[in-house]
């Protein structure tokens, strides 16, 4: 044990002659340990929203995405999917195809998507757990389906339950001439029956129309595909997976993972999250000029003692590192006593929801998850907010005169 670490532990437990002394060292550890547990829950809340997003998108976004570098679709090589098929942590492999298409019905009309999906689909997202509202069913007896969203279903006024009700799709011909201005003459239309509505986030909610593959590729008359989505067994071997993948597809192909997929989202997440840790630090950059005025009244407590360490050969530097580490003395103790306190706040929010979301909303209190980055991150951030804070006391310990002086 180090001199100046010895003497640090020796005055932050010993009794101060002035009781103001210990009062304002306490509140100085307090408001340590409130701005840590701030600190703690900002991130874990946001990092609540950012799995729970994450969890809906996994219900539509696969983990996995294979797009053509150029263009919008492409003709599927049988061979290079079965090779993909054929990776040992691939679980399934699900062709799609999308485009924008026009929607009627009953008299009302919208924008949206329509995407076309084959039977594994089902196992590459888990979409049939989001399911609402009647069945997920894209084809019977040669009669194709949809799966709305449920905005989608809102603004067309969608009644699941009428059978006899058609849904029309529109999509855009390729032009082949200039010459052709007759209305509507430019359109590809086809009749489905809607069969369920699926709900995940307000986006693809507001968006999207699923149906079969066959169907879609029918009314764009392509037996083309938009992108390869892909099911993995062992997210911990998804980069490995990736690059296997991207030898396989060659050059001419993207492979994203879940968050490349959803990179603008995640990106301003990630933003929002961090510029929220930056402004409860600056929080706590101002609790910490209470520990400066804690640890400046110690020195001059401590003036007599000073000056006769000085004397019997102490040198500077051993005095200035013995207010240091009093300094982060107090603050590994406010910062641990933030940490079991917001251990606590997380626990009860978990178990009881101590804090709601208003009715509404997909879930009924506020989402929270920590993680071990998030106490390495606030750990660093209090400790160095707690040395800056140590610097000035420290210095003026310092400069202490080796003679005492008496009136």
């Amino acid at each position: 044990m180090s001199f100046p670490f010895y003497i640090a532990k020796r005055y932050l437990f010993s009794k101060k002659s002035t009781n103001a002394i210990n009062i304002i060292t306490s509140i100085s550890v307090f408001g340590l340990a409130i701005g840590t547990a701030a600190l703690v829950l900002v991130l874990s809340v946001f990092n609540g929203f950012e799995d729970l997003i994450s969890g809906l998108f996994s219900n539509f976004n696969p983990d996995i995405k294979i797009e053509v570098l150029k263009g919008k679709s492409f003709t599927p090589n049988e061979e290079q999917i079965k090779q993909i098929s054929s990776l040992d942590n691939v679980l399934a492999v699900s062709k799609t195809l999308e485009e924008v298409a026009i929607f009627e019905y009953s008299g009302s009309q919208d924008f949206g998507k329509i995407k076309g999906v084959d039977n594994q689909f089902v196992a590459v997202t888990s979409i049939d757990t989001t399911l609402r509202e009647g069945s997920f069913l894209l084809e019977k007896d040669s009669i194709p389906y949809a799966i709305l969203g449920a905005g989608m279903r809102n603004k067309l006024s969608v009644h699941i339950e009428d059978e006899f009700s058609s849904l029309t799709v529109y999509t855009a011909k390729k032009k082949k001439s200039r010459s052709s201005i007759i209305p509507g003459s430019g359109l590809r239309k086809k009749l489905i029956y809607p069969a369920g509505v699926f709900s995940i986030h307000l986006d693809v909610n507001n968006e999207y129309i699923l149906s079969s593959l066959a169907f879609v590729q029918s009314l764009l008359g392509t037996n083309k595909i938009s992108a390869l989505e892909i099911k993995v067994k062992n997210q911990d071997a998804l980069s490995s997976t990736v690059s296997a993948i991207e030898k396989i597809m060659g050059t001419a192909y993207t492979v994203k993972n879940r968050f490349r997929q959803d990179e603008a989202f995640l990106k301003v997440m990630n933003v929002e999250k961090w510029m929220s840790f930056a402004i409860v630090s600056l929080t706590l950059l101002l609790i910490a000029f209470n520990l400066i005025g804690a640890l400046w009244m110690i020195v001059l407590e401590k003036k007599k003692d000073i000056t006769l360490l000085k004397a019997m050969g102490t040198e500077d530097h051993k005095i200035r590192n013995i207010f240091l580490w009093e300094g982060s003395l107090l603050c590994i103790i406010g910062m641990v006593s933030g940490f079991l306190l917001a251990l606590i706040l997380y626990v009860a929010q978990k178990t009881i929801g101590i804090v709601p979301i208003p009715a509404g909303f997909m879930v009924d209190s506020y989402p929270i998850s920590i993680r071990f980055t998030d106490f390495l991150a606030v750990g660093i951030t209090v400790l160095l907010i707690g040395l800056l804070a140590s610097i000035p006391p420290a210095l003026r310990a310092q400069r202490v005169s080796e003679m005492i002086r008496e009136a």
